[in-house]
């Protein structure tokens, strides 16, 4: 596929760039930033079907706009769930209603999403959750009863996509459902933030009680289908906008290399060098697999490059400044008991790279049945 930026690619470059510049101004609420990129028609840019109020980008254009974005140093987005999880799993699985309710929220910044896939005792093998959905006698509303965990900003969120276990007595990834339910529903819904080692806590417990659920995507059994559908979503445009913040991390452990003199080190240099080519190299293989390959693999190599290069600059961002790595920033206190500078910070988050979004072992095991054609895992009992 040709990604050749052209004259309408520049001008829709200069639009977003000034639109930015404007717009971006000191410290924004989340949910504020939301409804400011909604009124401006700048989320959904790349959906299928109609604009739902927002504008209508080429694949080359919704590349520049992630690019820019990134670059602008805007606030880190609450609503990329909903807007790129959700929506296109609503545009191919969805039905009008669904679509005609949930969408235009989405695009407008006013509903933000979470995704409850996660559990305590099955991690990464989605197919052993046990969270259950009963129909009620209604015939319509299901009662959702179990834990997710891992769910990010499930603190803020207004909704939940839900995969949960409806066939009584299935097993694995059959009699899944894949069910969207509202998290404004006190004594039935609770969520426990958890804290990270960084000192954040975007990561969240849910505990579904009886939880209440009207809406079914892809119908009643089909949810394995319709959550493998979603995972393809989770690589694409937005994998060449994290790799512009993984450059300006890059930039910033080689600025440290030069000031402490570890650069001087050849093997901190090779290791350099050999980080800003992998960065490259995952630019031009994301750029081959944008518009579609048909390499039932393609994601699961993606995620396996980039969290790995990640991991690896999180050590290197520590070991080029020395002992000097391991003292915060500012005096330990009990309102901010974890100073941490940026590199500490890239250094702790990034450990959970090759775990979240479906660990290292299970992109090599979707790698080897799928593409390779090696005899399928055995799986225990559930």
């Amino acid at each position: 596929m040709d990604f050749d930026f052209g004259p309408e690619d520049d001008a829709f470059r200069s639009e977003a760039r000034d639109w930015l510049a404007t717009h971006v101004k000191g410290e924004t609420g989340r949910r504020t930033w939301e409804r400011i990129l909604g009124a401006a028609g700048w989320i959904g840019i790349g959906w299928d079907g109609d604009g739902y109020g927002n504008r209508r980008a080429t694949l080359t254009q919704q590349v520049v706009w992630a690019e820019e974005y990134a670059r602008s140093a805007a606030p880190p987005r609450s609503g990329h769930i909903g807007e790129n999880l959700l929506a296109p799993t609503l545009l191919a699985h969805g039905t009008d209603e669904q679509k005609a309710r949930f969408l235009p929220p989405i695009a407008a910044g006013e509903e933000l999403w979470c995704q409850g896939y996660s559990e305590p005792g099955a991690g990464s093998d989605l197919a052993g959750i046990r969270t259950a959905a009963v129909r009620e006698p209604d015939g319509r509303t299901y009662r959702v009863t179990g834990q997710k965990i891992w769910t990010s900003l499930a603190h803020e969120a207004d909704w939940c996509f839900v995969l949960a276990r409806t066939g009584p007595g299935s097993v694995r990834h059959h009699g899944l459902t894949f069910l969207l339910v509202p998290m404004d529903q006190p004594g039935r819904i609770e969520v426990r933030p958890i804290r990270q080692m960084t000192g954040t806590s975007d990561f969240n417990e849910v505990f579904f009680d009886g939880a209440h659920a009207e809406h079914v995507v892809g119908g009643e059994g089909n949810g394995w289908r319709v959550a493998m559908s979603l995972l393809g979503f989770e690589r694409g445009v937005s994998t060449l906008a994290q790799q512009i913040g993984f450059a300006e991390e890059l930039a910033g452990v080689v600025r440290a290399a030069v000031a402490s003199g570890a650069v001087r080190d050849p093997v901190v240099r090779e290791r350099l060098v050999r980080q800003w080519a992998e960065l490259r190299t995952m630019r031009w293989n994301s750029l081959r697999t944008l518009g579609g390959s048909g390499d039932a693999g393609a994601p699961s190599v993606a995620k396996l490059l980039w969290a790995g290069w990640h991991q690896r600059l999180g050590e290197l961002a520590v070991l080029v400044r020395g002992a000097e790595a391991a003292v915060g920033p500012a005096d330990w206190s009990v309102s901010e008991p974890y100073g941490l500078d940026a590199s500490q910070h890239l250094f702790l988050f990034s450990r959970a790279d090759t775990i979240y979004g479906g660990s290292d072992q299970i992109q090599r095991t979707i790698i080897a049945e799928r593409v390779l054609g090696l005899p399928r895992e055995p799986k225990g009992a559930v």
